[in-house]
């Protein structure tokens, strides 16, 4: 079947696309309107489409929200389940696992032990100890693993690198405290990840506004003797006007680090911005300025715990007046 609006190739979908504009739709219900899963491929491709989880997609014009995430997980999760980790952070916070964008992973699904193991490509399955207060109803007889109970677990089972995102994203909704979150680790204790989960819960910080930023924060941590990290630190003009944040540093040292997303920092217009803003955090207020990308905080071939102690030696150099100890700008500001 040719899908006509696909001629003129329009902006957006309109109202002769045969399925929902306002409302995600599964794989099986595009088959039965006449959109073959080659087609979704292809609409997917060219930005019609967005995939939402594995098997439902949704129109690309349609706001993301929590409820349009539920809507779709309620497609598609098996009667009876506890969606949890990774899709529960998702529905919670629109904050997926690494590299989700590269790819539609499984929903992460389960029962409560005692019950089935699930059979079903779109999940991953198991069996899983809730207590009542661990969930709440999302769908029908579908329920959904709460905020904290979602941290602890990522904090268990993700590698530690990536449930750090997770955990502080989920801090962001404001549903738990981190005093709460460390309050009940022990109700783990004896339980497979429980030493992670002890070593994460409390470098937590609501205050990291992206998961690379949260990942680079873990990466100080793990640096021996360094200083600890400041977030999202402010910097004032002379009048006391808010001109800029810097995500992370030590201002007794005027040292920044900053992580530079993809989503955020990849255009030619972001590059000139961020050009700008960090010029004149070190000609203007005297910070030294380093950067990383997602390269060089994840993976075997990370650099951050090599350069951060470097990084926090030319700080101090500079400080006692010799500025030509930081590296050169192209060398700290990574692309």
């Amino acid at each position: 079947m040719q899908l006509p609006f696909l001629f003129d190739q329009p902006a957006v979908l309109d109202e002769r696309f045969p399925l929902p504009l306002d409302a995600p739709f599964t794989t099986a219900q595009a088959r039965v309107a006449g959109v073959s899963s080659n087609q979704l491929t292809r609409l997917v491709n060219q930005g019609y489409l967005r995939r939402l989880v594995k098997g439902v997609y949704a129109a690309a014009q349609l706001p993301d929200s929590r409820v349009l995430r539920g809507r779709a997980i309620a497609l598609v999760a098996p009667p009876g389940s506890v969606v949890c980790d990774w899709t529960a952070c998702w529905y919670w916070t629109g904050v997926d696992r690494p590299g989700a964008h590269r790819g539609t992973p499984p929903l992460d699904v389960f029962r409560f032990r005692g019950h089935q193991r699930l059979r079903n490509g779109l999940v991953t399955s198991g069996e899983r100890w809730f207590l009542p207060s661990d969930v709440v109803p999302l769908d029908g007889d579908v329920r959904v693993a709460t905020p904290i109970r979602t941290a602890w677990d990522l904090g268990r089972f993700a590698p530690r690198i990536s449930a750090i995102g997770g955990m502080d994203a989920l801090a962001r909704t404001g549903s738990f405290s981190v005093e709460e979150l460390n309050g009940d680790v022990e109700r783990f204790r004896r339980q497979r990840g429980v030493v992670q989960l002890r070593y994460l819960a409390p470098l937590v910080d609501p205050r990291a506004e992206s998961t690379g930023e949260s990942g680079l924060r873990l990466r100080w941590k793990e640096c021996p003797r360094l200083p600890a990290p400041e977030l999202q630190i402010p910097v004032y003009a002379e009048d006391g006007t808010l001109l800029y944040r810097i995500d992370l540093g030590v201002e007794e040292l005027r040292l920044g680090v900053e992580y530079d997303g993809e989503e955020w920092h990849s255009s030619e217009s972001d590059r000139a911005h961020d050009f700008g803003r960090r010029t004149s955090l070190e000609d203007r207020f005297d910070w030294g300025i380093d950067v990383f990308r997602r390269s060089h905080v994840y993976g075997q071939r990370e650099i951050v715990t090599a350069r951060l102690p470097q990084a926090v030696r030319e700080s101090r150099l500079a400080l006692r007046g010799d500025r030509a100890a930081r590296l050169p700008r192209a060398e700290r500001w990574r692309s």
